[in-house]
């Protein structure tokens, strides 16, 4: 595990990119997507097995709920130790590690998706696909090393897009099945995984790098920790990414519960948000990097606010086909704003620096420093969103029968998202140095 170290790496360094370190940069991309991809899918994986437990696995929609909403809680707290993990252990030993760390959860659902297996143990192991969860934090971290700022946003996009894809690829193949060998037969869904854990894992040990000038950095963390701008991000990015996580976990629950679809009516659709979400991600960060990406997040926010809107109206009037244009339309800009809201966060740290007097490589260096420590405390934070999102339709479903009071919550919590942009990102405030600043984040 001690090899393939590179001992020096300058991406902001316009030869040395063109020479070497695009290609390298590139081939680690690939593999960190196939990584988080298949991470991903585990994630995600108990939100397929549920549309496989029929009335003789004994639990209801509430239960259902709470069980997927453990998988999100776990994956959410991994992200943090997940994030530093690459600085200690190196981004190409780490990915070998993640990956192989996903045959646990994947060998204890096996052995578990039975009629008759107590609730508490399909908690225990629902919980254990939360480190599938933790890959996409790693990963992130690690290839934002790779590339330089201008091109972090596509980069950023790509590995993200490519990851979250994980999700309606498990949803699509779960599809397949339940339409072919019928919902009896959760274990074959299972099954298709094992040998792709050990694909992802052995190309990371062949093929990736670990970049020898991230070291593990306890000041990077604290100064990031203590940061406001940290915490002013994960919020916004529970907007985005909470949204999409906890969508693409209760989508087929919901269908099933409040419009009475079957298993393989609700699977049928299931895949289709989650799949434009993921795919449109690189679009958000690209967008971002060309027009700023708090200005892609701040009319993000608008418009998911107006398809939550869409969504509450098709609840109320039992309309499906209304319900599910507004509900798609919130995968894709929650996928937009994805990207747009992780490409902010090294222009932030980045612009701090040219504003604190650094120049050239050390405000570059700082922005890598500070937004590679931050990452995994965004991440976490956002992915948190997912679990307050199905523990809101829980909730909205255990009391009420219908995800109404959800979505009116939704749709405030998104009105807040957009105010906190423009106050932080946009407004044009005195004196004029604070309107130059103000104008630079807008930039990120």
């Amino acid at each position: 595990m001690n090899g393939r170290w590179i001992e020096q790496w300058d991406p902001e360094d316009e030869t040395f990119w063109e020479r070497t370190g695009k290609r390298t940069a590139h081939r680690n991309l690939l593999l960190s997507v196939l990584s988080e991809h298949i991470g991903f899918s585990i994630w995600s994986l108990w939100s397929v097995l549920v549309l496989f437990m029929g009335p003789q696995y004994g639990i209801d929609p509430a239960g259902k709920f709470f069980l997927i909403s453990m998988a999100t809680l776990v994956g959410a707290v991994a992200r943090v130790p997940y994030t530093f993990a690459v600085a200690r252990f190196g981004g190409r030993n780490w990915t070998v590690i993640s990956a192989g760390l996903l045959l646990v959860p994947t060998v204890a659902a096996y052995a578990v998706m039975k009629p008759g297996t107590s609730y508490t143990t399909f908690l225990l192991v629902a919980a254990l696909t939360g480190v599938g969860g933790g890959n996409f934090a790693s990963s992130m971290t690690n290839i934002n090393s790779f590339f330089p700022l201008h091109r972090k946003g596509w980069a950023l996009g790509l590995n993200a897009g490519g990851g979250n894809v994980g999700v309606p690829v498990v949803q699509l193949i779960g599809l397949l099945i339940i339409g072919t060998a019928g919902a009896g037969h959760p274990r074959v869904l299972i099954g298709v995984y094992l040998p792709l854990i050990v694909l992802a894992a052995t190309c990371a040990a062949l093929r990736m790098d670990n970049l020898a000038p991230v070291r593990n950095d306890t000041g990077a963390a604290r100064e990031a920790a203590r940061d406001r701008h940290t915490w002013i991000m994960s919020f916004l990015y529970v907007g985005t990414f909470g949204s999409f996580i906890g969508y693409s976990f209760a989508f087929g629950l919901v269908l099933q519960t409040q419009f009475g679809r079957t298993p393989l009516q609700a699977a049928s659709i299931t895949f289709l948000g989650p799949l434009l979400g993921s795919l449109i991600r690189p679009v958000g960060g690209r967008l971002a990097d060309l027009h700023g990406g708090a200005r892609i997040t701040l009319w993000n926010f608008a418009a998911m606010a107006v398809a939550t809107g869409v969504v509450l109206f098709a609840s109320v009037q039992k309309s499906l086909a209304v319900f599910l244009v507004g509900f798609i339309a919130l995968f894709v800009l929650s996928g937009l704003g994805n990207g747009s809201t992780y490409k902010m966060i090294p222009g932030i740290f980045q612009n701090k620096a040219l504003a604190g007097g650094m120049t050239g490589e050390a405000a570059a260096a700082y922005g890598r420093r500070l937004s590679g420590a931050s990452m995994g405390l965004i991440g976490a934070v956002g992915a948190l969103g997912g679990l307050a999102i199905n523990l809101a339709f829980r909730q909205s479903f255990q009391t009420a029968g219908t995800g109404t009071a959800a979505f009116i919550a939704f749709l405030a919590f998104y009105a807040v998202c957009f105010a906190v942009t423009w106050a932080v990102y946009l407004r044009r405030t005195e004196p004029v140095q604070s309107v130059k600043s103000q104008l630079s984040y807008a930039k990120v």
